[in-house]
């Protein structure tokens, strides 16, 4: 696994030192910077295990990309809450775009600032060297994909496909064995971030697959992204990507308990924000949804159903996910006291962690995940 630096197109970095952490061979630590942007760097060593780092003060002023650095032709299908950002990103860096979406009025405001427009996943293939896709969920990334007018009925050597969607690693491999049966390359590139970080470029990319399609778009995942990691064999991208999901429900389900309990004892949930975000659990995430938690505002910018992602999830659900369900029922009718937060905040973790059924019978389904406040803010319908 490799840790690498953004070398960023078109923005002024702050001089703080930017770190690589990987294998002690200083060969494979970051990939050659562009010329313009090389500087000295400083070799170290952490603690007592000798382990290489490399830092670089970096700043650069007002630089851009050449347009030599990029595939001549770059396709983006999916433009959604993630995908419209990125793609305007990639636009605004020069970059030679054509998009699709299933809604072409969506496509729009990316065709105002220069995209062209294809009609079909397939048509977008075959008219580009890399092509990018961000679906909502793993049916969609295979249909567009696999499907008829698909990817695969455009692709041939040469070509990459990239996959930044958020699917379950067995998506993933079936992706790539139709991909890779055309000879084009694929690379799984699902990202850590939401709606602000994609429009801020500031996304984090969890790649595995085609090492060689992997080096090819690094200087477009920088213009989307703040890191990248390569993982390895495809599916490992994926897999990353679920157990980051995973990790932040959990969190997400402990800070709405923690806001409701402030709340149920008398105190006041914006001070709770502030302290939480001033302390050692600070995260970005609290900062960020806090304060609309607070006042009950959920605008979507990672929605519940996203939360996980496994093919067929609504015919394959194990019996803890079947029990949680009735359990919370059951709950939702009593009073909501302090005496059953702690069992809606398991509850609520054990629906996290083995299915997307529950999230798919809550009123707010396309709303922002922070909507599930445990306690006062549950309602659950039968299923």
């Amino acid at each position: 696994m490799t840790l690498v630096c953004r070398p960023t197109y078109g923005k002024l970095l702050s001089s703080a030192p930017m770190l690589a952490i990987t294998s002690p061979s200083p060969s494979a630590l970051c990939p050659p910077l562009p010329s313009r942007l090389r500087l000295k760097a400083r070799p170290f060593r952490f603690g007592t295990g000798g382990l290489l780092a490399l830092s670089v003060p970096f700043r650069a002023f007002s630089v851009s990309a050449s347009a030599s650095e990029f595939p001549e032709r770059i396709g983006f299908l999916g433009m959604g809450i993630m995908g419209t950002p990125m793609t305007h990103n990639l636009i605004k860096a020069g970059c030679n775009i054509t998009v699709w979406n299933r809604t072409k009025s969506k496509c729009d405001p990316l065709i105002s600032l220069g995209a062209k427009y294809k009609a079909s996943p397939e048509e977008v293939a075959a008219s580009c060297d890399i092509t990018f896709a961000m679906l909502s969920d793993p049916e969609s990334a295979v249909e567009v994909a696999c499907g008829t007018h698909g990817v695969v009925n455009g692709l041939s050597p040469g070509k990459g496909y990239v996959d930044v969607s958020t699917v379950d690693g067995a998506t993933s491999k079936l992706i790539s064995e139709h991909i890779k049966a055309t000879g084009a390359l694929f690379l799984e590139a699902p990202v850590s971030g939401s709606k602000k970080p994609a429009e801020d470029g500031q996304l984090i990319f969890l790649t595995a697959g085609d090492k060689a399609l992997y080096e090819t778009v690094s200087p477009l995942l920088d213009i989307m992204g703040k890191s990248r990691f390569y993982l390895g064999d495809v599916g490992n991208g994926a897999a990353m990507k679920l157990v980051v999901n995973m990790i932040m429900g959990s969190m997400m389900a402990s800070f709405s308990e923690g806001l409701l309990l402030s709340k149920k004892v008398g105190l006041d949930p914006n001070v709770l924000v502030e302290v939480v975000s001033q302390g050692a659990i600070s995260t970005p995430m609290y900062k960020l949804k806090g304060p609309s938690m607070v006042q009950s505002r959920y605008p979507t910018a990672f929605p519940l159903k996203h939360q996980q992602k496994v093919r067929n999830s609504k015919v394959y659900h194990p019996f803890l996910f079947s029990w949680s369900v009735r359990k919370f029922d059951l709950l939702a009718q009593l009073e909501n006291d302090l005496q059953i937060i702690d069992e809606l905040h398991l509850l609520f973790l054990l629906a996290c962690l083995y299915s997307t059924r529950l999230c798919q019978t809550l009123p707010r389904l396309t709303n922002s995940f922070t909507s599930v406040w445990l306690g006062t803010h549950i309602e659950v319908y039968t299923l």
